[in-house]
């Protein structure tokens, strides 16, 4: 089994900072790649940004220039550094990895998920 474990979310002012780690622990062989989706009451979960294993990165529309997301392979971490943050940026922001773990037999790829973290950017 595979653990996310996310902090750094919390009470910000618009305009203010946050940055949200996510760390994978457990049976990990290796991680394909690691990312942060969000989802606000009565909507769908969304992208908000991706860093695969070889680095590439994507970020939703909606917070290019303002959001970065980066990693630490060796600490298995994938961090989100959110800069001007709105209200609209108000969510709860899950972290997401796709691992790679041997079960014994073969090497398996499953898909994990965080328990969350509330961002509230509000005055």
């Amino acid at each position: 089994q595979v653990q996310l474990v996310e902090s750094g979310g919390g009470l910000v002012q618009p305009g203010g900072s946050l940055r949200l780690s996510c760390v994978a622990s457990g049976s990990i062989f290796s991680i394909n790649r690691m990312g942060w989706y969000r989802q606000t009451p009565g909507k769908e979960r969304e992208l908000v940004a991706v860093l695969t294993s070889g680095g590439t990165t994507n970020l939703a529309d909606s917070v290019k220039g303002r959001f970065t997301i980066s990693g630490d392979n060796a600490k298995n971490t994938v961090y989100l550094q959110m800069n001007s943050l709105k209200p609209e940026d108000t969510a709860v922001y899950y972290c997401n990895a796709e691992v790679q773990s041997w079960s014994g037999f073969t090497y398996k790829t499953r898909n994990y998920w965080g328990q969350g973290t509330q961002v509230t950017v509000s005055s």
